[in-house]
């Protein structure tokens, strides 16, 4: 069992043990792809564990992998970056179309392609070389999202036409204006409370 001082150095390490994996189905994981953890350019709301970027959006001309933060568990972190690097081999060209599934399909990986894990035979491999990488330098960050309730804006409606206008804060304290069309005083809508 080794020890790794920080998680990209665990993260190489794993690559080059998931190597040959690859090789035995006859796929070839590119020599120097990069690996680091980090929260998929969707941000922390989206569901993506993972994210790799083709040679192309890269100045360095390599593949870029992304392993979230939020993962801390030794065999979902490989198992995540099994599938990135599925993504390398193709070059993220296919997405999870048929040539993806295709290298998914022949390494054990199994459920719908955008989620593909580990089936259970690639599952016991990869707890395996967990053992074998020691444990995961990292501590996962619990990302929380608080959910934001907004009161419906404060408006007024002509009870006539139907003509809306919004209102600002700073002018509640007058009351609804008056339609320009049909000169009656407007109904108010939405959240009238002056905070």
């Amino acid at each position: 069992m080794r020890q790794h001082t920080n998680r990209e150095a665990w993260l190489l390490a794993a690559v080059d043990l998931i190597r040959p994996i690859f090789l035995a189905k006859h796929h070839v994981i590119p020599a120097d792809v990069m690996v680091s953890c980090g929260f998929a350019s969707t941000g922390t709301r989206s569901h993506h564990i993972g994210q790799c970027w083709s040679r192309g959006s890269s100045t360095n001309e390599l593949n870029q992998i992304f392993i979230s933060p939020t993962l801390h568990e030794p065999v979902e972190v490989l198992d995540t970056l099994v599938h990135e690097l599925v993504h390398a081999v193709d070059n993220c060209e296919h997405k999870h179309g048929k040539e993806f599934k295709k290298i998914a399909l022949s390494l054990g990986m199994q459920g719908p392609m955008r989620s593909a894990g580990a089936g259970p035979e690639l599952r016991k491999t990869l707890e395996n070389l967990a053992l074998n990488l020691g444990p995961y330098p990292h501590g996962a960050l619990k990302v929380s999202h608080r959910r934001v309730v907004s009161k419906a804006r404060a408006r007024a409606k002509c009870p006539e036409c139907g003509f809306q206008v919004p209102m600002y804060r700073k002018f509640l304290e007058y009351g609804p204006p008056i339609c320009p069309k049909d000169k009656i005083e407007m109904t108010p809508m939405g959240n009238w409370e002056q905070e």
